[in-house]
């Protein structure tokens, strides 16, 4: 989609042309905090961003690369801005395939890497230089950001050194490099004065922050802050935002910030993906994982905070599943009562090691298993929801109409998890929390009443 962030001022009417950007950014939330710093430094050094294809001097496309069809998407997504614009420059995790990007559309400008943020900007300076003047607006201190005012992604590190063999993240964007924990609060911190009301952390591997910096020390609010899980967390924690965690791997140190969920200090809300729960199917994903004691550490997790929620992707069809493999995980979810799940059918990704793994898993079984394990989500979803009615619960708003809110709960992420709907209610406003009694309650969403 394109991407339009604010309209030409007057002002600068006035004083003539302002050299203009068109964004198209694509992916996962990780890039789109790239794409987010990007146009911070556009932004600051005098660029207007452009509401369509027409009003821009040049056009970035922050790609995908992750599968074939990510990489598909992103090669039409060039194709469109070139017939569009026809000045067109590539960044992000599909820009490492310069040749194909360049087979496809030879026309492109420059083609960059992933977070190769000053070498985007240089190419924006070449394709349209920037125009000097003294009295355009500064941005933010919180810089500019594609997501709503009330919520935004934290990004706490880049890479990742798991080497799953079905990934080939590593290879686009390198072994795990934490931020500082002075750098993570600093932006966190003009975050929420900017009026963020929830603080969305992402990396790769959040749970593994701070490894490769030794968890070093660094100042924050006149003490030494490590880069470490639980202390970034119980910092983050204090802000008075409400904070999600998203990615993390169940290392055995992830049971100590349940403890904050349970004190309200984070949501009770876990990103944790699994994959799968097959002991075999794991072991060839070179994923960590035995699927029993995981269940007993998620009891664990509920008797601390019995509100937890636990969201999870799992992958079907991958070689050498077998019938087995595939009902054991089944029944492992159900037992686990995961709150919200999403489900990839087993796509071969260039590069991947799993690319050479034997069993492969023919198209129309991953398909009949995709449409099963769906069901059977559906219906753990349902169980779990059906519990929530007649409860009084605090809700994020999202949006709101003549009819009515459309809200998320504690259990909720933006875009990729279930809605609370407050029909009637129209007298919130994004970004506010309110206390709801949910009445109703269906496989993935929840109506509820205002307090």
């Amino acid at each position: 989609m394109t991407i339009s962030l604010d309209k030409k001022p007057p002002s600068e009417q006035k004083r003539g042309h302002v050299p203009t950007v068109g964004f198209v950014s694509l992916g996962c939330p990780k890039a789109l905090v790239d794409s987010e710093r990007i146009l911070t430094k556009l932004r600051a050094e005098g660029y207007r961003v452009a509401p369509d294809y027409a009003g821009a001097d040049v056009v970035v496309v922050n790609t995908c690369g992750f599968l074939d069809s990510a990489k598909q998407e992103s090669l039409d997504a060039i194709g469109e801005a070139m017939a569009e614009n026809g000045r067109v420059i590539v960044t992000g995790c599909f820009g490492v395939e310069e040749g194909r990007i360049r087979e496809a559309h030879p026309g492109v400008l420059a083609i960059t890497g992933p977070h190769q943020y000053e070498q985007v900007v240089e190419a924006v300076h070449a394709a349209a230089p920037p125009k000097h003047d003294p009295f355009i607006d500064l941005v933010p201190a919180e810089g500019l950001r594609l997501t709503p005012r009330h919520y935004a992604y934290l990004k706490i590190s880049e890479g990742c050194n798991n080497r799953c063999t079905f990934c080939i993240i590593p290879q686009l964007r390198g072994d795990l490099k934490s931020r500082p924990s002075n750098h993570v609060m600093t932006e966190a911190e003009r975050l929420v004065k900017a009026g963020v009301k929830e603080l969305l952390v992402i990396s790769q591997d959040t749970s593994a922050y701070g490894l490769d910096l030794k968890y070093a020390e660094s100042p924050w609010k006149g003490q030494p802050l490590p880069a470490r899980f639980l202390p970034l967390c119980e910092a983050l924690g204090e802000l008075g935002a409400w904070v999600r965690l998203h990615y993390v791997y169940p290392y055995p140190h992830v049971d100590t910030v349940i403890p904050l969920m349970a004190e309200g200090k984070l949501l009770p809300y876990l990103d944790i993906p699994f994959q799968h729960a097959s002991p075999a199917v794991l072991k060839a994903m070179r994923r960590p994982g035995n699927q029993e004691k995981t269940l007993e550490r998620i009891r664990r997790w509920r008797d601390v905070c019995p509100d937890l929620a636990i969201r999870s992707t799992f992958i079907v069809g991958f070689p050498g599943e077998t019938d087995e493999d595939f009902e054991l995980l089944l029944d492992w979810m159900r037992e686990a009562e995961l709150a919200r799940v999403g489900c990839f059918r087993y796509e071969p990704v260039d590069g991947a090691p799993a690319n050479d793994l034997e069993g492969a898993v023919p198209q129309e079984v991953k398909d009949e298993r995709w449409h099963r394990f769906m069901e059977t989500a559906k219906e753990v979803s349902e169980k779990r929801l059906a519990k929530i009615v007649g409860r009084e619960i605090d809700v994020i708003v999202d949006e709101v109409d003549d009819e009515g809110a459309l809200a998320r709960s504690k259990w909720d992420a933006p875009e990729i998890d279930g809605s609370v709907f407050l029909n009637g209610v129209t007298d919130v406003k994004p970004g506010e929390i309110v206390s709801v009694r949910v009445t109703q309650a269906d496989d993935y969403d929840l109506w509820a009443e205002r307090v």
